[in-house]
């Protein structure tokens, strides 16, 4: 953590949700773009709201002038409860959300298993219109192992996807299977593996041109 890194507990369906907010860079007497709720990959393989992936994804939001929310999952670091399977976290996502995004605009980001949850977060406050959301960010999207929501039509131009190449975790190949009856656009990262070793400075670019652009 850093001085501009805030530690929160939040409250989930489960208990209570271990959190860090990092402050947006502004300047001085401007408001933050909106707040960004990122979700790391999978807790049974070690992911958590420190993995490498999930802080360049925030370094991303912050560097852009949004408030990044990182935060673990339930059965993660001091997060209450056990794992759910995407559903409970589902739950998780839409818990933090609604505590540190009540109103005004938010982003949704997520890696791995955590785009996964992302996904059905994204489809669900699409539908209910309960948030402003303002972008989205999907990286290396477990669809090979997960049934990952549709991305509202809407909201596609508003939606970043990346994927590696040679990602050997969740192949290219099922993320283009899910993306191509939507028409949904992947950005390919040539020799990219899952989590893009020596490519992060490459991806925080990526969302960073993704935040900075017009929807």
């Amino acid at each position: 953590m850093n001085s501009q890194t805030e530690r929160l507990t939040l409250e989930g369906a489960a208990g209570a949700i271990e959190a860090l907010r990092d402050a947006a860079t502004v300047a001085e007497g401007a408001a933050p773009r909106g707040v960004a709720v990122i979700a790391h990959p999978h807790p049974l393989f070690g992911g958590t709201m420190d993995n490498k992936v999930v802080q360049t994804l925030a370094r991303a939001f912050v560097g852009s002038g949004w408030t990044a929310v990182r935060f673990n999952f339930r059965g993660v670091g001091a997060t209450a409860g056990t794992h759910d399977d995407g559903r409970g976290e589902l739950d998780d996502l839409l818990a933090v959300v609604r505590q540190v995004a009540p109103q005004g605009p938010l982003a949704l980001a997520g890696f791995s298993f955590g785009a996964f949850v992302t996904s059905h977060a994204l489809e669900r406050l699409w539908a209910e219109r309960q948030a402003d959301i303002q972008r989205a960010v999907l990286v290396g999207t477990a669809a090979s192992r997960f049934t990952v929501a549709p991305v509202p039509p809407e909201a596609h131009l508003r939606t970043l996807v990346v994927h590696g190449e040679v990602d050997d975790t969740v192949p290219l190949s099922a993320v283009m299977d899910w993306a191509r009856p939507q028409i949904l656009p992947v950005t390919v990262v040539p020799g990219g593996g899952h989590f893009f070793h020596g490519q992060l400075p490459l991806l925080k670019n990526l969302v960073t041109r993704h935040l900075q652009s017009e929807p």
